[in-house]
């Protein structure tokens, strides 16, 4: 067991490295260096075109610096699915680095050169690395971990974001890259995550999932399987393997549109629609917008709030963390309604402290408190438990055209979210939160009543759990009724 855990969590570093890693760095790592970026666009005007640009010039050209991450993402996504069928898992993971370093090389190179266009197709493609590597790490992940360790191998994603982000923080600050004479290097930094992925992925075995179920390559399973779980019996998650090929009848992989298109895989739509594709109504980064204010009212000065947000960054590692050792004890579905519930009181608190915080002085450290316990409910709830989530509910056949699904609606609300937010919080105030708040209390409600447990379930076992919703009478028992007999056949087999 110590050899198999060692390999496995070895294999999620470097995975972690060059996938999650990097989405969460390229988040923060654009706010230290936007007034030194700015100025530089100034520059390059002015030599240019022999006058200044105007402040809405500069306001629109850096709208599209920040905007375009996400355009990239969009396209990222939606190659996922693609690449990891037809090159395999790892084969494009190695693939992402490949956008990392030519962002990288631009935006690194885009001072020297004299053009901020390099900065807008750096960050291009610094999206497109994120939303590939996002989607693949995580399908990988899941794929190579064993029953009793998938949610726990997947949760190391949402701990690679969340370093990523406190390392952009870290990297951010005036002590270390955050100077208008480094801030090239700043921008070019995750050309080192993606070399270590490049030169230390190559040592490890695809997924055997893949492997197996794919690539009919039963040989090139059990020697995956013994390399990253070590030499044990593993018979019984090779049959389980067996029987969801067999469950599948030698299908390929369905498309997007078969996704919408087939009543067995309905519910299981709708779940990773509303808990894992509409993420960004959590209200995260509501909260991180409004944490700034609410330091410095509670007496903090304003240049040591950068310091705070990489406590914040640290809490935010520290619960995703604590979820992986809770996962596999407490289970997906208590963890989920649970945080919902707790994230629901916290906005609720919030929107009320933020009105009134002007009214007492004890307030403001009211609401230092709640969002810090909105962002450890965000931890230890949906920021771990929805990685495996793709992976659990959905089998071998429709699984990249899920991942494809939600990355691409993720990435499509992180724009127009993007757009639209600084519209919402002049109109609303503090009173926005009520459109997250309303969010988490339906998703805390919904995951309660509806979503089935998924800890310790075979994929076979977690469909006949969602036939269950997809199909009424005769046509769900005649499909519990085959999922049975493939499982019983194989297993003889």
């Amino acid at each position: 067991m110590q050899k198999m855990s060692y390999n496995l969590f070895l294999l999620a570093f470097v995975l972690g490295i060059g996938g999650a890693f990097q989405y969460g760095l390229q988040v923060s790592i654009i706010n230290s260096p936007a007034e030194y970026i700015k100025s530089f666009i100034r520059e390059t005007w002015l030599k240019r075109y022999g006058s200044s640009p105007s402040e809405e010039i500069i306001t629109l050209v850096w709208s599209f610096v920040v905007s375009i991450y996400s355009i990239g993402g969009l396209l990222g996504s939606l190659s996922a699915g693609y690449l990891s069928v037809r090159f395999g898992r790892k084969k494009a993971m190695l693939f992402t680095n490949i956008p990392a370093l030519l962002s990288a090389t631009l935006m690194g190179l885009s001072r020297l050169c004299g053009s901020f266009e390099m900065i807008i197709a750096g960050r291009l493609f610094s999206g497109v690395c994120g939303g590939l590597a996002l989607n693949i790490h995580l399908m990988y992940a899941g794929e190579c971990a064993p029953r009793k360790l998938r949610g726990l191998i997947a949760i190391t994603a949402s701990t690679a974001t969340a370093i990523g982000k406190f390392v952009g923080f870290a990297l951010g600050l005036r002590e270390v890259l955050g100077v208008d004479a480094l801030w090239p290097i700043l921008m070019a930094v995750n050309a080192l995550p993606a070399l270590v992925q490049l030169l230390t992925l190559p040592f490890f075995p695809d997924s055997p999932r893949y492997l197996l179920i794919d690539k009919k390559d039963k040989e090139g399973c059990i020697k995956a399987v013994k390399q990253l779980w070590g030499d044990g019996d593993h018979t019984a998650e090779i049959d389980d393997m067996m029987a969801e090929q067999e469950a599948i009848h030698g299908e390929k992989s369905k498309s997007v549109c078969d996704l919408f298109r087939d009543k067995a895989v309905r519910w299981q739509l709708i779940t990773l629609f509303l808990v894992s594709s509409c993420m960004q109504f959590i209200g995260v980064n509501v909260v991180y917008f409004y944490a700034y204010d609410v330091f410095i009212k509670a007496g903090i000065p304003p240049a040591q709030t950068h310091y705070v947000s990489l406590g914040v960054g640290i809490t935010e590692i520290l619960t995703t963390v604590l979820c992986g050792f809770l996962i596999e004890r407490a289970g997906r579905k208590t963890l989920l309604w649970k945080s919902y519930t707790v994230m629901a009181l916290a906005l609720g608190l919030l929107t009320v402290t933020l009105s009134l915080q002007d009214s007492f002085f004890w307030l403001p450290y009211c609401s230092v408190a709640l969002i810090f316990i909105f962002i450890m409910s965000f931890g230890i709830g949906p920021a771990g438990v929805l990685c495996p989530l793709p992976t659990e509910i959905f089998i071998q056949s429709y699984r990249p055209a899920a991942y494809v699904f939600n990355g691409a609606t993720n990435w499509i609300q992180l724009f127009v979210l993007g757009l639209l937010f600084p519209f919402i919080v002049e109109g609303l105030g503090s009173f926005c939160f009520i459109i997250f708040l309303t969010y988490c209390l339906s998703m805390a409600i919904f995951v309660f009543l509806v979503m089935p447990e998924t800890k310790g379930k075979t994929m076979l076992q977690v469909m006949e759990e969602f036939n269950r919703l997809n199909y009424r009478g005769k046509k769900r028992q005649t499909a519990l009724q085959q999922s049975t007999c493939s499982v019983m056949i194989v297993t003889r087999l």
